[in-house]
């Protein structure tokens, strides 16, 4: 009697490999054990209708599970890119994409693993940034979709307010192109520089036209402003660096972009993809869930007007 119990359970479960894919191989043997115990043991049941019987009771078992679709693997700094991200993870399992991140805290390499093809995306830069990179590199990034912006911000170091300022003070700013252009803009808004006409967003120390506290300007890499705070009268911060070094915008900065600034829509942090890649099925499901309502609201919880979603 048990060996033809058993023999009932393997045929079942061979027949629903066969008509499921080999999907779900663990509950169709469940299923058909159940079905086993509870046939006689001299009456054959066939492998067809042991299966059948078995399919929907998967079905039942799986309801509301979204079909899987594929994975989305995407580069990211880590504040505020890479939590928004992961913020973003249960919208995108919702419709079947598996979301898997690394994070880098840098900003060559995640153009680089996105321009060879290791990973589908990244987000970390503004257009300014991105365009830049192109020229330089010879790569072939393009915007799949502006997300947030984080308003640039002075910040204090060894003095509390621009009314503190004293000749021969040094400022630290960022040494790529663009976000150095972007602090000195700021700046010149705060009457501490003046820089040459037209400078715009291509401006460097060389353009400083008239600086009458005779300020130094200490160009450091992006990442490496936040910890000079100590040693400086002033730091100019990108808002995902001044996150990481605990600064609020709202509460800490002693100037900042306006939020309608020409400069803050100008540097929208964007998913960047590969040239062609744009339209894919996955990153367009990324760039809809990062704009949606629940990251919106996210963004405004969590941030402290340090990162402002872009409409």
């Amino acid at each position: 009697m048990k060996k033809r119990v058993l023999a009932v359970l393997l045929t079942g479960v061979l027949a629903a490999g066969i008509l499921t894919g080999c999907g779900g191989a663990a509950e169709d043997a469940a299923a058909d054990a159940q079905v086993a115990e509870e046939t006689p043991a001299e009456e054959e049941t066939p492998a067809e209708e042991t299966a059948e019987e078995a399919a929907p009771a998967e079905s039942e078992e799986a309801g509301g599970t979204a079909e899987e679709k594929g994975t989305i693997t995407i580069a990211a700094s880590p504040t505020p890119h890479a939590e928004i991200l992961e913020a973003a993870k249960p919208i995108l399992a919702e419709q079947g994409w598996n979301l898997e991140i690394t994070v880098f805290d840098d900003y060559i390499l995640p153009n680089q693993v996105v321009d060879s093809g290791e990973l589908d995306a990244n987000y970390f830069q503004h257009i300014p940034y991105l365009d830049e990179f192109n020229e330089q590199q010879g790569t072939q990034l393009v915007n799949a979709g502006g997300i947030h912006y984080e308003p640039f911000g002075i910040y204090p170091g060894t003095k509390k307010t621009l009314d503190e300022v004293a000749d021969g003070d040094v400022i630290a700013v960022p040494n790529d192109t663009t976000n150095e252009a972007r602090a000195l803009l700021l700046l010149q808004d705060n009457g501490l520089i003046t820089l040459k006409e037209g400078a715009g967003l291509t401006a460097t120390v060389q353009d400083i036209e008239e600086n009458p506290h005779k300020l130094e300007i200490q160009e450091l890499e992006a990442a490496q402003v936040p910890r000079v705070v100590g040693e400086v009268a002033y730091v100019v911060l990108n808002g995902n660096y001044a996150l990481q070094a605990g600064f609020s915008v709202a509460k800490d900065s002693i100037a900042y972009e306006s939020a309608d600034s020409e400069a803050a829509k100008t540097y929208v942090n964007v998913i960047a993809v590969k040239e062609g890649n744009e339209n894919n099925e996955g990153i367009k499901a990324l760039v809809d869930a990062l704009k949606s309502d629940e990251i919106k609201q996210y963004i405004n919880d969590n941030y402290d007007g340090a990162v402002i979603p872009f409409d």
